[in-house]
């Protein structure tokens, strides 16, 4: 009812007053959800009619604030629905009904149905709906982490690196741990006017530019930015990247099946990285006496270039099928509130956020059923009611940006919102920022000369603008396609583990326990790559390490991917396809089935094999009397099927330790890598061909049999199961073993290790062919023991001297040695 979305308050005070009471409403409900969570079946919206009770009778000035949820209205369906409502309301004073009725609309559809059409979501299509362009889109935000984005205030921030915050993000924890002071943070709020004469020239001059108000918006927010981040303390030659977040009407994208007939949300976005812009170059701009505007157009059209090649790249399209694919298979409203909760980010994702709503009577009203010319537009004036100025803004206080402008063109006056969150920026800050950027907006649009000269984009390196990425793109969809079958089988069995975990928190650390080293694989490849081709180099040695040549091709690189965006963007979408194919040939069980098969419930001899066995299936007879004391002690692993490991290493060992009560574990894994044979011209210049060291720990259940030890790494525990020894006939020690570990969430095996462990470091063809037949006989095949599904480990032999050389001899010097040491020794420690 009428009750339920309208409240009346009566303001004295005239018009200072009236303004007060509307602000006051505008910033408790800007923050407060409360009102719509506790009802429960809604409204999901409300009006607060406040009037001017002291002056101008009925007829005097008031103010209406508008609240609603966001899911279901942005501010371009707002707009139609008070446009309707003052309409209405004037036909029913003058006529006492209302002359042209609106007509009855549907429920508003989804954003993804509106931009991808009916039936063609992730769940419809899956990884026919990927396209070269999806997989660019992907690759660009990827990339956007690595040019290091300004997020917070010098005196905000620690210095936190926000490609580590996205990783410890995705693993399922908040960056730099989690802030108690995340749920204090509040809107602040400023309003400023543009005035209509200084609007209107904006816009010629923008034109004059070849860009739009909206290119010139995000140019004026980035270089105000610049003015603010330093927090007071001014650092000379000091410059920074900005990330900035330009919102977009997605009814304009796409299959476009959304009309704006009722209310929506079809919000949507871009982002734009500019950068690196000096510290206070607006301010550097504002207080010039002769003018100079380079940089501010510069910015302007750098915004057009990329929202064009954003738009003309189908990346609308791309940016919903990647936001559909990752609310299918993750939970979103997790990842946004550990952001939200971050210490590092503070929840800020973004230097800073512009949304234009445009011309507020240029769009277009209700449809009405006597509207035979076709709807007409938003009208100013309705009967006595006139809208004179509109203000609009959404929270920021739990995640969003740094900086936020919202804005409006009423009656040829541009409105603006400023509305960050409180405490990263104050209400002082916030004040002087809103007239910071009122000013440079100001002295652009009246300055005597607008810079008509486009800076120069050809550059050195003459490639057709969107060539290079689309060539690198279709590699990249082509590396995806030979592998659909798998991915497809991967999803299936993701989203099964993710039905029938009851606690969310398990399924996200056996996803992110795969996630680990699924990622770890293909990223080790490039560096051994770059290693050998580095050692490998011609030419003279500088300081008897690095080829003269070798350095040379880097500076060239480094040029060319500092000259020209298109090489820089086709070598990012370039990278994500070679890393998407690789994960795709490990699904595959195509990169190697010893160490990098990772598909989930993988097949074995073409029948899907479902979960982990039970020890009982497994155990063989040798484990009769078994003591764990006697296992104790170094052992030589010989091979294995397990992609927790790598196949690049070497002379790997496994020292394991009782805890002084018995009751837990240490498994002292010793690796050196690369091996000769993965690496053959830098294998000994690694900080790690003379050895290193990381440990497992874990406990024994006093409620397992003897021979299963409880193994806990990376946020996960599972069993690892002793499966057979072979004892010496005349000591009774162990003399080989054959471990098993495996993780199983919901029916699902996420993960199977096996390893063949020997006392001695070398074994005979004969010892290894009878350790496979008692894995199969274990019944352990199907889980990865045949021989052409295990790895084995390189040996370069006991009594081969340390490694000596000028890469070794620089490691020791710059102390990464000790540093190993340490760190093997403060895990040893914090194991225990």
């Amino acid at each position: 009812t009428c009750k339920d979305v309208l409240r009346v308050v009566d303001v004295d005070g005239g018009s200072e007053g009236l303004e007060r009471s509307w602000k006051a409403n505008f910033a408790e409900d800007i923050d407060d959800g409360s009102w719509y969570e506790k009802s429960g079946n809604g409204p999901l919206w409300k009006l607060t009619l406040h009037r001017n009770v002291g002056g101008g009778g009925v007829d005097g000035p008031c103010a209406i604030v508008f609240s609603s949820n966001h899911a279901i209205s942005d501010q371009g369906s707002v707009n139609v629905l008070m446009d309707q409502l003052l309409a209405d309301v004037a036909s029913i004073e003058q006529s006492q009904s209302i002359s042209n009725m609106p007509v009855s609309q549907d429920v508003p559809m989804a954003m993804e149905d509106s931009v991808l059409g009916a039936d063609n979501r992730w769940s419809d299509v899956e990884t026919d709906g990927v396209s070269p362009g999806t997989i660019k889109y992907v690759a660009d935000k990827a990339a956007e982490g690595f040019r290091s984005p300004v997020i917070l205030p010098d005196d905000a921030n620690d210095g936190s690196n926000s490609v580590v915050g996205a990783i410890s993000t995705i693993m399922g924890k908040s960056a730099g741990g989690e802030s108690e002071a995340s749920s204090e943070r509040k809107t602040v709020l400023q309003f400023r006017n543009l005035s209509e004469e200084s609007t209107s020239a904006l816009l010629e001059a923008c034109r004059a530019n070849g860009v739009s108000i909206t290119n010139a918006l995000v140019a004026a927010m980035a270089l105000t930015s610049t003015d603010f981040i330093d927090g007071g303390d001014p650092k000379k030659g000091k410059e920074r990247n900005y990330k900035v977040l330009q919102s977009l009407d997605m009814r304009r994208f796409g299959a476009q099946l959304d009309k704006c007939d009722t209310v929506a949300c079809m919000a949507g976005s871009n982002d734009l990285m500019l950068g690196p812009l000096p510290d206070r170059s607006g301010e550097s701009i504002r207080s010039s006496s002769g003018g100079d505007e380079t940089l501010f157009w510069d910015l302007a059209r750098e915004g057009r270039d990329q929202t064009n090649q954003f738009v003309e790249s189908d990346g609308p399209v791309n940016a919903v099928r990647v936001f559909d694919f990752a609310m299918t298979i993750s939970d979103m409203n997790n990842l946004v509130d550990l952001t939200a909760k971050s210490k590092d980010s503070q929840g800020r994702a973004y230097s800073a956020g512009v949304s234009n709503n445009g011309v507020y009577d240029r769009q277009r009203a209700v449809r009405r059923e006597n509207d035979d010319k076709g709807r007409e537009s938003i009208q100013t004036k309705h009967g006595k009611y006139e809208v004179q100025d509109i203000y609009f803004g959404t929270p920021h206080s739990r995640s969003g940006c740094l900086y936020q402008v919202s804005t409006m063109t009423v009656n040829g006056s541009m409105k603006l919102t400023f509305h960050p969150a409180s405490p990263i920026v104050g209400e002082e800050t916030n004040s002087k920022f809103a007239d910071a950027f009122v000013d440079l907006l100001e002295k652009i649009a009246n300055a005597n000369e607008s810079d008509k000269s486009a800076t120069a984009r050809s550059g050195l390196l003459n490639i057709p603008e969107g060539s290079l990425s689309l060539a690198a793109a279709a590699l990249g969809v082509f590396g995806v396609a030979i592998h659909a079958g798998a991915w497809s089988e991967f999803f299936s069995n993701l989203a099964l583990m993710k039905e029938n975990v009851q606690n969310p928190q398990d399924f996200w650390d056996a996803f992110n326990f795969w996630v680990f080293f699924a990622v770890g694989h293909p990223l080790l490849q490039p560096i051994l790559w770059i290693s050998d081709v580095l050692h490998g180099s011609p030419g003279p040695m500088v300081f008897d390490l690095v080829p003269a040549t070798f350095l040379m091709a880097n500076i060239l690189f480094i040029g060319a991917t500092a000259w020209s965006k298109e090489f820089r963007g086709a070598l990012n979408v370039a990278a994500l396809s070679a890393f998407l194919t690789y994960v795709g040939a490990g699904l595959d069980g195509q990169a190697g089935l010893g160490d990098f098969n990772l598909q989930l419930n993988d097949s074995y001899q073409g029948q899907v094999v479902k979960g982990c066995p039970t020890y009982d299936e497994v155990r063989q007879p040798s484990m009769d009397g078994f003591d764990l004391e006697k296992y104790q002690g170094k052992w030589y692993e010989q091979k294995f099927h397990d992609w927790t490991q790598f196949k690049e290493v070497y002379d790997t060992t496994l020292d394991i330790k009782l805890t002084s009560d018995k009751k837990g574990w240490i498994d002292d894994f010793g690796v050196k890598g690369p091996a000769p044979d993965s690496a053959k011209l830098s294998w000994d210049k690694s900080p790690v061909a003379n050895g290193a060291h990381y440990f497992m720990f874990g406990r024994v259940d006093e409620n397992d049999p003897p021979g299963i030890l409880r193994e806990k790494g990376f946020g996960v525990e599972f069993p690892n199961y002793i499966v057979d020894v072979k004892k010496d006939p005349v000591t009774g020690d162990y003399t080989e073993a054959i471990q098993f570990q495996c993780l199983d969430r919901g029916g699902v095996r996420v993960f199977e290790g096996i390893n063949f462990m020997s006392r001695n470091p070398v074994m005979t063809d004969v010892e290894m062919k009878a350790m496979h037949q008692r894995a199969k006989d274990a019944g352990m095949y199907p889980f990865g023991a045949s021989e052409e599904q295990m790895h084995m480990v390189a040996r370069r032999g006991e009594d081969e001297p340390k490694i000596d050389n000028s890469w070794q001899r620089m490691w020791h010097a710059i102390g990464v040695d000790k540093v190993l040491e340490l760190l093997a020794e403060s895990i040893e420690d914090g194991g225990r």
